[in-house]
């Protein structure tokens, strides 16, 4: 088993095929068995070839290392369900926690785990750190807490018992999460949590891998009575200028870094109880920006990062998802990987406000048309706690589930997933941007994802302090990128979001790559963008020069910038004029979309270069019109409709419905 960039190839007995992940979740242990088969088939009757079966350790534990998997409870025999999905030709992505969610009580670990002192994670004032969720209040695991993860390595070995026999090509396991949503439980704020002792401990450990010697954290501290064993972190925003933010820095860090180190554990364990050959993932939840997930380092303990999609279709959150997407599609596209999403919400727990089908679809089609390869339908088949799936509890497939399998049997006659979508421009958001918005989020507790799910931005959610800088470095350094992003759009040049951390591998094949800067970068990654330069690619930086380093301490002099250009953006409409000038200079692809309204299109070419899919994208509430220059002359024609549009000298007139997004094949003999 393998991950390649169109899903999964797979070499059984009857030697290597490639598998779609197009995949449906059913919760096994929420239907009758007599119902499991039923809701298996319509699964894979609406195109899919995957199920998505969580295995909830709080469910199936009947006491401190004791489980029952069917031999009390029919609807706990996981084995017999995996067993059913195999005889109905689907294969399984298999999630084991420890933490699921699922809409459960107490996201799927028991109870008696979450109430013991020693195993909750802490807060800047010691007390456990509860999640106020429906339908009850629960205090949160830690991440570092080592009694915590021997329970879990008691329950990972219950799950191998019962499971290891079920991997492909003997069962239908092919892919393995591990975790689920590791945002600490969604109690993210930079100060929140993890105060717990084991945590403490990890967090010392990576300072003097960090610093190397007690000199240099005293001095990026500014604190000559430290030790690496006394050590304690902030518990509140102290700063007052940026000389003094290395501190803060360093937490946000360690918050990525004691998620990495328990999913990289969590992913040895399960090697270990015999799924060593089975590919890993992990789901970023919505708003992971704003998270302490670092794709790099996440992306060095598991295989494959996906992203979870709740989203509704209206203009802002069409904005969040081709940010979001774009960069997931970028980075996969650079790693040889299938860009994947391990949650697409199709209905919504009661406690959300709704999710309708034409949002669930949109939202589905606005991922594909940014880069998404692979998909799972979460719920496929409705249960408790879940409102609207296409597939009731029973197996009986709603007007809905025709949609949806109309959907995927398009996308894969026109070969979609071996399309790409040429984005010459990447726009480049450095760590330290993302771990200085954490630091300087203003609302406490709250998350700061919910503000960024919304739309919003660092001017929304963080503190305005300027630091003694003159400007305040966040919002600065992320009004750069946007109006980058605006002038872009105006211009109808593709591009794509980037992670700092993957900067080098992912625009190496770009044209141009603006990266935002609010003082500060680390002199590793100046470097990168130094390389990216002298290789070709066209480098922007902005607004500011980077005359500190990534912990926000003044370098002894400015760094050499090379053939990077630094850019203010300090007059009125500089962001267009310099997108026009890269247009003539690069020969960027620009394409034209003259409508009534806000409304979006993508082009997605064959390995020649050949245009073969249009997807054209209205999100608002209103019919509009659009006059489409796409720079060829062939013929569209509609694969959910069959509608043609014939160009007009070179432009194709469309009506786009509300909250809808058209997908088009590209005809008349192109190549």
């Amino acid at each position: 088993m393998r991950l390649v960039p169109a899903g999964l190839e797979l070499t059984g007995p009857g030697g290597k095929r490639d598998v779609p992940l197009y995949a449906g979740a059913m919760h096994y242990w929420r239907h009758a068995p007599t119902d499991w088969r039923a809701g298996l088939r319509a699964i894979r009757a609406m195109g899919l070839h995957l199920v998505d079966v969580y295995v909830p350790w709080g469910v199936h534990e009947t006491g401190p290392g004791s489980f029952d998997f069917g031999a009390t409870d029919p609807r706990l025999n996981v084995s017999q369900f995996l067993a059913i999905a195999q005889e109905e030709d689907l294969l399984v992505i298999l999630r084991p926690g420890p933490h699921i969610n699922a809409e459960l009580t107490h996201f799927g670990v028991p109870e008696r785990v979450l109430w013991n002192e020693n195993m909750q994670a802490r807060s800047a004032r010691g007390t456990p750190v509860l999640l106020p969720i429906l339908p009850v209040s629960f205090p949160v695991p830690s991440y570092a807490s080592e009694d915590f993860l021997a329970e879990v390595e008691t329950w990972f070995a219950a799950v191998g018992d019962e499971l290891s026999r079920k991997v492909y090509p003997e069962g239908p396991i092919v892919l393995l999460q591990v975790d689920n949503e590791g945002a600490l439980y969604f109690r993210d704020g930079p100060y929140d949590q993890d105060y717990h002792p084991d945590a403490i401990g990890l967090f010392r450990h990576m300072l003097r891998t960090s610093y190397r010697t007690v000199k240099a954290l005293r001095s990026a501290w500014q604190d000559d009575t430290l030790t690496f064993d006394g050590v304690d972190p902030p518990r509140a925003l102290t700063a007052t200028n940026a000389g003094e933010l290395a501190p803060h820095l360093d937490w946000m860090e360690f918050h990525e870094h004691l998620l990495a180190t328990a999913f990289d554990r969590m992913a040895r364990l399960l090697a270990r109880v015999g799924f060593e050959h089975v590919p890993t993932t992990h789901n970023f939840p919505v708003g992971e920006t704003v998270t302490a997930l670092n794709s790099e380092r996440v992306g060095s303990t598991v295989d494959l990062l996906a992203l979870d999609y709740y989203h509704r279709a209206s203009p802002s959150e069409h904005a969040v998802m081709a940010r979001r997407t774009s960069e997931l599609s970028n980075r996969c596209n650079a790693l040889a990987q299938p860009a994947f999403g391990a949650e697409v919400g199709v209905g919504y727990p009661p406690f959300f406000s709704p999710i309708d089908e034409d949002d669930s679809l949109y939202v589905l089609s606005t991922a594909l048309a940014y880069g998404l390869r692979g998909f799972n339908l979460y719920m496929a088949v409705e249960r408790d706690r879940w409102v609207g799936a296409p597939i009731g509890p029973h197996g009986r497939p709603r007007p809905f589930a025709a949609r949806l399998t109309q959907l995927v049997g398009a996308i894969e006659a026109v070969g979609l997933r071996g399309l790409t979508r040429a984005v010459p421009v990447r726009l480049v958001v450095p760590r330290v941007l993302r771990r200085l918005g954490r630091v300087m989020h203003a609302f406490g507790s709250a998350t700061p994802a919910m503000i960024h799910v919304l739309g919003g931005g660092y001017r929304e959610s963080c503190f305005e302090d300027e630091l003694g800088l003159g400007f305040s470095p966040p919002l600065e350094a992320e009004a750069f990128l946007r109006r980058f992003e605006r002038a872009l759009l105006r211009r109808g040049v593709p591009f794509a979001y980037v992670s700092g951390e993957v900067a080098r591998e992912a625009c190496a094949d770009s044209a141009w790559s603006i990266c935002s800067c609010g003082g500060g970068l680390k002199p590793d990654f100046l470097s990168t963008l130094r390389d990216l330069g002298t290789d070709g690619v066209a480098v922007t930086l902005g607004p500011h020069a980077p005359l500190r380093d990534g912990r926000f301490r003044p370098l002894k002099s400015a760094p050499p910038l090379g053939s990077i250009e630094l850019e203010t953006l300090a007059t009125p409409g500089r962001a267009d004029a310099l997108v026009n000038e890269m247009v003539r200079r690069l020969s960027l692809p620009s394409y034209g979309l003259d409508a009534d309204g806000d409304c979006h299109v993508t082009v997605h070419t064959n390995a020649a270069g050949a245009p073969k899919v249009v997807f054209l994208m209205n999100p608002n509430r209103a019919v509009l019109t659009a006059e489409a220059t796409l720079g060829f002359t062939h013929s569209l024609r509609d694969i959910l409709t069959g509608e043609t549009i014939a160009s007009h000298n070179g432009r194709h007139m469309l009506g786009l419905p509300p909250r809808t997004v058209r997908i088009f094949a590209v005809l008349d003999g192109s190549p």
